[in-house]
């Protein structure tokens, strides 16, 4: 358990830096960035998933989030697209230390860790670090921090965590535990962006309405 979690802490010490430097950089760097990321995240899928149909429905989807990554980013701002990370990775947090501390009923059997104390600390967490985000960035001014500002947080992580179930879903129909095992001690790259894959193509075509 705890050389796991050491991987975890050094994986993520080297793996986040390099990925914050992608972002920041835009431009070519990005796509460059994000063409590594679709190439791994679809062996990853084609790898797990044994259908035809199935890995092909899959690449292009993974295709299509990349490219709307790219636009979001370079289209919007670079503080959206972080915010859009932000609310994904507080969820994700949110859900884990809210379900191992306070645990509580199951909340879908095909993701047995998820419980509903996990979900709404998802909520949370997400809510409090966006505006904490939000009061010292230009998003403040954008959005003025107001009830469609928390709306929109909101529907964010709840489109992050049915992400993250609709995986699981795919990683129980496959009976595996994680979608690979590229990054040490957090599995596969698709087990560390199951809600940002979703996210983001909802957050793009949202700001694309608004726009």
């Amino acid at each position: 358990m705890k050389s796991e979690l050491l991987k975890r802490i050094l994986s993520s010490i080297i793996l986040l830096p390099i990925a914050i430097f992608f972002i920041f950089q835009g431009s070519v760097f990005f796509a460059s960035f994000l063409s590594i990321f679709f190439l791994a995240s679809s062996y990853e899928w084609i790898k797990m998933n044994k259908k035809d149909i199935l890995k092909v429905i899959g690449i292009f989807y993974l295709f299509f989030t990349s490219v709307l990554a790219y636009l979001l980013r370079e289209k919007f701002s670079l503080e959206i697209f972080i915010l859009i990370l932000i609310i994904c990775v507080f969820t994700d947090l949110g859900g884990y230390i809210f379900g191992k501390i306070f645990k509580g009923p199951k909340l879908i059997k095909i993701s047995p860790k998820k419980t509903y104390t996990g979900a709404v600390g998802g909520f949370i967490l997400s809510l409090i670090a966006s505006i904490i985000y939000a009061k010292y960035t230009s998003i403040g001014t954008v959005f003025n921090l107001n009830n469609i500002f928390f709306l929109f947080i909101l529907f964010i992580s709840l489109i992050s965590q049915i992400g993250d179930l609709i995986i699981s879903y795919f990683k129980r129909l496959a009976k595996v535990k994680d979608t690979g095992n590229l990054i040490p001690g957090h599995g596969g790259l698709l087990d560390r962006v199951d809600g940002i894959i979703f996210a983001i193509p909802v957050s793009y075509l949202l700001f694309n309405y608004l726009n």
